[in-house]
């Protein structure tokens, strides 16, 4: 059975889990949800943790298929810039 928490290991003082923002129960889904906007909001979760260089890292060796990663968003193992919305876009602007 896997973990749903990644286990960092890192020579700096990691934090505590429960202060990072990844491993809050009331956020976890933003960082693998459909919607874009909740994309966005789980990278502005990550700005502020102390182990984003390390865990964008580890997403990157494991190939880590889609979610947020190190403040980052993943598709296909690789890291994107913005998740496009569902559905077909508009051929003519709004």
């Amino acid at each position: 059975m896997t973990s749903l928490f990644t286990p960092f290991s890192t020579t700096r003082t990691a934090a505590p889990a429960h202060l990072l923002p990844c491993h809050d129960t009331e956020a976890a889904d933003l960082f693998f949800s459909e919607r874009p906007a909740d994309l966005e909001t789980a990278k502005t979760l990550c700005a502020d943790c102390p182990l984003i260089q390390e865990c964008r890292q580890g997403a990157l060796d494991r190939g880590e298929p889609w979610g947020v990663w190190g403040g980052a968003i993943f598709d296909d193992g690789r890291i994107i810039a913005v998740k496009r919305g569902r559905g077909r876009p508009r051929k003519n602007a709004a």
